[in-house]
């Protein structure tokens, strides 16, 4: 394995500290993907730098100026606090004409976007469900003619499942006016309204550029979810540990699945990675109906490399520990044909 100088962006508030790898999980968790890619990178031989990004570029431009690193690993989710930054930044490597892992800036702008992404997979016939966007600044929110309660209100360009609770299913004219209007207020953004599809919830991840791996089919179930609740990713669901075990989250390789109808998602994910312009790696999420036809939800770039989350623990059920999982995000950045590299 060729020995790497590897650069980790990460953001200012979540460096680890010197002394992170003694200290409890209890004092780490806030950042704990940083400290695990660092310290397993560091293990695997290449040799690492970690710079803190804040407010400022200077301290991306100045390290690959003065270190000219093999390739940049970036784990930053936005820039300012705006979501919609987290592809610039990604320019800004690119005019740098610094390799990188994770996605390209055109890949993140479809994806981030949960309205231009499902009109583009509408274009190419991928099932997505039926939805409507209304904008920040417009009227009191209806629905088109097309479609029918119960739906589902999602800000247009979040990530981490912001802003979506067990409230934001809802099932009349009311519920819909009042739920937009508090996450236009809230979010300050677009939103996007879906068809809500009662049934089961599916990921895949996928690694590539041109020639793609899809890992396992990994679903989220819960054992224990309160009558009345819907079974969705919450905000809550996905930062709140003690609840998460109070309503019995799992998260596991998809049960039950016929050949045919894995071999079917598996399709359907890769079709919309390419129809938005992917690279790098990327978690596709997907719904299943009660009649077993399956609707992507949306596109997640540069997802959590977190160990025990969906994207590793699915890598690891296909044979790849945590380290054979970053040295392939490594392997795929680099591969990567930028558009200055003409050699």
């Amino acid at each position: 394995m060729r020995k790497l100088r590897v650069l980790v962006l990460m953001h200012d508030v979540l460096v680890p500290p010197a002394d992170a790898a003694e200290l409890p999980a209890s004092e780490t968790w806030s950042y704990q993907m940083e400290l695990a890619v660092v310290k397993t990178l560091a293990e695997m031989g290449h040799e690492v730098r970690q710079v803190g990004v804040g407010d400022d570029l200077r301290p991306i431009r100045d390290a690959v100026a003065e270190w000219q690193p093999h390739i940049a690993f970036n784990i930053l989710t936005d820039f300012h606090d705006v979501v919609t930054y987290e592809a610039h930044v990604v320019s800004f490597l690119e005019l740098l004409k610094q390799p990188y892992t994770g996605c390209n800036p055109r890949g993140i702008v479809l994806a981030g976007d949960k309205a231009l992404s499902k009109q583009i997979l509408a274009w190419h016939r991928i099932p997505c469900p039926q939805f409507a966007v209304f904008e920040l600044r417009s009227r009191k929110a209806k629905l088109p003619r097309r479609m029918q309660f119960p739906v589902i209100v999602k800000g247009a360009v979040n990530h981490g499942s912001a802003g979506i609770s067990q409230a934001s299913v809802v099932h009349n004219d009311a519920e819909l006016t009042e739920r937009v209007e508090f996450l236009q207020r809230t979010l300050q953004t677009d939103v996007v309204v879906e068809q809500f599809l009662e049934g089961r919830e599916f990921t895949i991840s996928i690694v590539g550029n041109d020639r793609l791996e899809a890992f396992p089919i990994w679903e989220l179930w819960f054992d224990n979810l309160p009558e009345g609740n819907e079974a969705i990713a919450t905000s809550r669901v996905k930062w709140d540990e003690k609840y998460q075990k109070r309503v019995g989250l799992c998260t596991g390789r998809a049960r039950d699945l016929a050949p045919e109808l894995e071999e079917q998602i598996i399709k359907i994910a890769k079709r919309t990675y390419r129809a938005l312009h992917l690279s790098g790696y990327a978690r596709i999420d997907l719904r299943m109906d009660a009649e077993g036809r399956v609707y992507v939800i949306e596109a997640n770039v540069n997802n959590d490399l977190t160990p025990g989350e969906d994207f590793p623990e699915s890598a690891k059920f296909a044979g790849f520990d945590y380290s054979q999982l970053l040295q392939k995000v490594l392997n795929v950045g680099i591969a990567y044909k930028q558009a200055w590299d003409h050699e």
